[in-house]
């Protein structure tokens, strides 16, 4: 079907109605219905119509109220605008089409009234950035193809695998044998795949990636295929595999410079990267935030191509309750800030800090009067005291955008053996968040359930784990691959439930909650990387052996928690310990 020639209800509304003057109240809010600014079927083009107007009408005292009247609204590349936006863990690709983009509004709500938000071929759904106390709610977000694919195994032959691709899924056998599908505007050529239980979604036991090799591939009925190299005994009948690629174009809502922000019962169904990506905000509240399916009938396996939700360089409160995460290809919520490698040192007050991972750079990293302390990359250790930015700009040009490296100037003396040859890193303290995770559903997805690498109060609590795959929750720190830090000081795991957790091996995935910081000379180190970790009144319902992993650890309990052992499947972890602790200071368990 061409989706150009769908039409929906509301073009009809808007048609008839004559004017675009916003509904004003007694309490200075203006409110403004989308579909007076529809002139066709692509909302994206409304949106920015209705944006540029409220920014005209609205004063600097106004709350504004943007409604979508509940139904389906479809969001096209094509008039939608283009923004320059570095988006910390993914691909740096620019310009993005941005399907709602929201700039420095305040006190602004986008309203969707339950509405189903379609996107098409590849684009940045929803941007809000350099916002102040705004709020998004009640819709949600999909895509009308999605990027990764699906197929269902329909028998292992000697041949190779056979199987069916799902009815929404376009795709071609090339000339040169190989499987193509593709959307508006994109295509692409899987070979890796996460496989599910046909009947209840979990992911299958000790399959973790699946290599899906498509070469030669053959049809041989309608939808029906064979793949003579792709051979894997544990994907029996009824196994549906999600066909992927590895790339991360845009989450379905990005946060970025804002303060004050709530999201309340929205749902991103589908995303090619994470479905939520903050940075360097200042309160995030998600209420009833959901990335997953459309229900126990939807066709689909699969949600967001990486975390469900992923919050870089954050301060202040980030709050997340009542959400259901399911499907995604990594955790249900990773909170981290990002480390600068010591590239050069002009001066004893100077350092060049340069990003390292290659989907983290182009964006803001610190202020002026910033607390900052040194890490020294092969041991995790924090070397002298915290210092203070007196002024920080990047380095080799003129603006922000597209940052690789920052000269920074500090208030104090650098410690002499911070430089570039021993291998430094610098974190920020000042842009660190406290976390309040409660109430939350995890369940069938890849990787692992949440991630944890904030100094500041972390609260996980009342969560369900239910088949995650790997670890249940992992408190991390590396200043050495992902440079993303850092050390966890008051973290309180308490009434979560942990079901059937570690089916499947991917890194870090050393027991149920693992305390694994990337620690290159562990030997050599003189300090502790975490402290203050207490984990209580939790049940644990577990196949398998392993528990609790722990590294580089000052203080640690483990007090009043539930063990239940079953046989959903046959124990395989290399670790056939409870408890696994390595260089761990003071350990209470009991």
């Amino acid at each position: 079907m061409n989706n150009r020639l769908r039409k929906i209800g509301l073009l009809v509304a808007a048609c008839l109605l004559a004017t675009t003057s916003p509904t004003m109240t007694s309490q200075n809010v203006r409110t403004y219905d989308i579909t007076t600014f529809m002139e066709g079927e692509n909302a994206a083009e409304a949106a920015a119509r209705a944006i540029s107007q409220i920014k005209q009408e609205a004063g600097t005292e106004d709350s504004v109220v943007l409604t979508f009247p509940k139904g389906v609204y479809h969001f096209y590349p094509e008039g939608a605008q283009k923004r320059e936006y570095y988006i910390s863990n993914h691909d740096q690709v620019q310009p993005k089409a941005v399907g709602i983009d929201l700039v420095g509004l305040k006190r602004f709500t986008l309203d969707g009234q339950g509405s189903d938000f379609i996107f098409h071929g590849r684009m940045l759904p929803v941007a809000l950035v350099e916002s102040r106390s705004c709020t998004l709610q009640g819709f949600s977000i999909d895509f009308d193809r999605p990027h990764i694919s699906q197929v269902r195994i329909v028998e292992q032959t000697p041949e190779g695998t056979v199987f069916d691709i799902e009815p929404w899924v376009d795709y071609r056998v090339t000339a040169d044998s190989l499987l193509e599908v593709s959307g508006e505007g994109w295509r692409m050529y899987p070979q890796w795949g996460i496989a599910f239980e046909g009947d209840t979604r979990h992911l299958v036991y000790q399959t973790s990636d699946v290599w899906c090799p498509m070469k030669g591939v053959q049809e041989i009925g309608p939808r029906r295929l064979i793949a003579p190299q792709w051979r894997n005994e544990r994907l029996v009948e009824g196994t549906v595999v999600a066909l992927r690629g590895w790339g991360r174009p845009a989450p379905g809502i990005f946060l970025a410079d804002d303060v004050n922000t709530r999201l309340l019962d929205v749902t991103v169904h589908y995303a090619e990267g994470m479905g939520l990506l903050a940075q360097l905000c200042d309160n995030v509240t998600l209420e009833g935030f959901r990335v997953a399916l459309r229900g126990n009938d939807d066709p689909r396996y699969f949600t967001a191509q990486a975390d469900a939700t992923h919050f870089s360089g954050c301060k202040g409160t980030i709050r997340s309750v009542g959400g259901l995460y399911e499907g995604m290809m990594d955790d249900a919520i990773n909170v981290h800030g990002t480390y600068l490698k010591v590239v050069g040192r002009p001066d004893d007050f100077t350092l060049i800090g340069q990003y390292m991972h290659d989907q983290s750079w182009g964006f803001g990293w610190g202020e002026e009067g910033d607390s900052v302390e040194f890490v020294r990359s092969s041991t995790m250790e924090i070397v002298g005291s915290p210092n203070v930015i007196a002024s920080i700009a990047p380095e080799g040009q003129d603006s922000i955008p597209g940052v690789k490296a920052w000269r920074i100037t500090f208030r104090d003396t650098i410690p002499a053996e911070v430089n570039p040859e021993r291998g430094y890193g610098i974190e920020n303290l000042t842009w660190t968040p406290s976390v309040y995770f409660a109430d939350n559903v995890i369940r069938n997805n890849r990787a692992r359930g949440s991630l944890f690498s904030t100094p500041r109060p972390t609260l996980v609590e009342r969560n369900l784990f239910d088949h995650t795959s790997g670890t249940a929750i992992l408190l991390c720190g590396d200043c050495n691959g992902w440079y993303e830090t850092g050390a966890c000081r008051d973290v309180v795991i308490r009434h979560n439930r942990f079901v059937n957790a570690l089916t499947n091996m991917f890194q870090f995935t050393n027991a149920v909650i693992s305390i694994y910081p990337e620690i290159p000379n562990l030997e050599g180190q003189q300090q502790y990387f975490h402290s203050g970790i207490v984990i209580e009144e939790n049940t644990f319902e577990t196949f398998d052996a392993p528990i609790l992993y722990a590294k580089s650890v000052a203080d640690l309990i483990f007090r009043r928690n539930t063990i239940l052992t079953n046989h959903d499947y046959p124990p395989f972890h290399p670790c056939q310990s409870r408890f696994w602790l390595e260089r761990v200071g003071q350990a209470l368990i009991e």
